[in-house]
This record gives C-alpha cells, structure tokens and sequence, in this order.
C-alpha cells in the first residue's frame, strides 16, 4: 500500500529543501504534525522523534537525504515502520513536490489501513499548507 499526493509550489527546489530541513518548525506548515525533533543533523542516520497533533509521539530516523532534492523518515514502532519520502523537482515556474508515504513490518497488516486512512485525509491539506508557506515565505524574502 502506497499512498502519494503531488503539487506544484512557485518556489525554486532548495526553498523547499530549506524548509523541509528545518525539521523543528515542520508543526508551521504540517498541520498533522504537533512537534518533530532530530538528535543532530539532518542527515542519513539521524534518529528523532515525530509527535503527530493526533495520537502518541514515535521515534523516527532520516533514512535517505539527497541535498536540494529528497528525504525520507521512517518512523517506527515494534514490528510496523512508516516511510514518509519528499521529492522536490524543478519545472517551469518553480517546483513540484511529491510526499509518497508506505508501511512495512510484521504489524503493517494490521496499523496501515487505520493509519493509511488519517495519512489519505490529511495529506492534502499538509500539501497545499506546505504550498502556502513556502510561497508567502518566498514572497516576504524578497
């Protein structure tokens, strides 16, 4: 089960990649997020942890980090991981931004389709907040 939203943001890719590594003030533009820390930095092999604004905090750990371009967490509990992947490409006019999100583990049977339930619900309006942030950011930048 994979679940994916894509959306074209008027921003070039590294105001994106800035933002997404800011992963302290993610609660600003994810509103399924209440707080997200890492333990160093941004970088492969960084554990953390991510509180969603509904239910309990999980520890996560960034698992794959291209500069300017992706990253992906995996947040985790006993037998059940969530992989959260972040894309960002340039097009005309700024970029498009790809959130793609799956599970795995023994338990993926059993948490995925609650949790794929919230993440379909809540991952487009995560996308057009991201959207909005980046954009009136940019705007108040220059």
């Amino acid at each position: 089960m994979q679940i994916e939203e894509r959306i074209h943001i008027a921003v070039p890719p590294i105001v994106v990649d800035r933002i997404w590594s800011e992963v302290d003030r993610w609660h600003l533009w994810d509103p399924d997020t209440k707080r997200a820390e890492l333990n160093g930095p941004f970088a492969v092999g960084t554990r953390g942890r991510i509180v969603p604004s509904k239910g309990m905090g999980v520890p996560m750990v960034v698992t794959e980090r291209s500069e300017g371009r992706s990253f992906t967490v995996e947040g985790y509990i006993p037998l059940f991981r969530m992989h959260f992947e972040h894309t960002v490409s340039p097009v005309d006019g700024g970029s498009e931004v790809t959130h793609r999100i799956w599970f795995s583990g023994a338990l993926a049977f059993v948490f995925g389709p609650r949790v794929a339930k919230q993440i379909r619900e809540g991952l487009p309006r995560t996308m057009k907040s991201l959207k909005a942030y980046a954009e009136e950011g940019q705007a108040s930048a220059q």
